[in-house]
């Protein structure tokens, strides 16, 4: 940073963090901006290669797209024809346009840190679906020392991470989802980023989760097409 420039809250490192990741952020109100971004090009925090990325707000929405295919799918018209018009674009025909709640973290929340501990995720105390991600990750033990429960982040740059959790079901409705959330956004705000949190709408219990660790939904959505493991 330059001298006088003082460090981003929350809310600036999500705007770098999407400008980045997406190729442009904010839009104008009320805009569908479709931009090129070469980082629909290339691999992505897992190694896979993500062609459409998109977040909306209620203000307006940026799609992602490989620079090469922005005329096309600007021509298709509105969102939905575009999101009928992408699989076959980005040469995926089978895949299905779709959304996501977009959550991301506007306040810290305090606390006493789990007993979890942060490991290397090819730690082999690490289960196989923790042990993709591109940095540490929070692991809780059980009694026994066998995993409970674990976060794992997405660090997809400098200025955003995104969470991912999960709860064995004999440690379920204990709260220890939440603490371990929380203790992961305060790690990631440590490191000068901000953290983000994907759902599914019909996962009431990650959204119940979100909302208990500072992750509150404004109406934001995450857009795209999966890809394949």
């Amino acid at each position: 940073m330059g001298v006088g420039e003082r460090e981003p809250g929350f809310a600036g490192r999500l705007e770098r963090h999407l400008a980045d990741w997406l190729g442009a952020w904010p839009p104008s109100p009320g805009e569908l901006l479709v931009v090129g971004s070469e980082r629909r090009t290339t691999p992505g925090w897992d190694g896979k290669v993500y062609p459409v990325a998109g977040v909306s707000t209620p203000d307006g929405t940026v799609l992602s797209v490989p620079p090469d295919l922005v005329d096309k799918i600007r021509a298709a018209g509105d969102l939905a024809a575009m999101a009928a018009a992408l699989p076959a674009l980005v040469g995926r025909p089978d895949a299905r346009f779709g959304r996501g709640i977009f959550r991301w973290c506007h306040e810290l929340v305090e606390g006493t840190d789990s007993d979890a501990a942060w490991m290397a995720p090819d730690d082999e105390r690490v289960p196989p679906w923790l042990a993709v991600f591109n940095g540490e990750v929070l692991v809780h033990l059980d009694e026994h020392g066998r995993y409970g429960a674990g976060v794992g982040r997405k660090r997809h740059d400098e200025w955003g991470q995104e969470l991912s959790v999960a709860t064995e079901e004999h440690l379920r409705g204990k709260g220890l989802a939440r603490r371990l959330v929380a203790q992961a956004a305060r790690r990631v705000a440590d490191e000068g980023a901000v953290a983000t949190y994907l759902h599914a709408v019909s996962n009431t219990a990650s959204a119940k989760v979100a909302e208990a660790s500072g992750f509150p939904d404004t109406g934001w959505w995450i857009l795209g097409l999966p890809v394949a493991s």
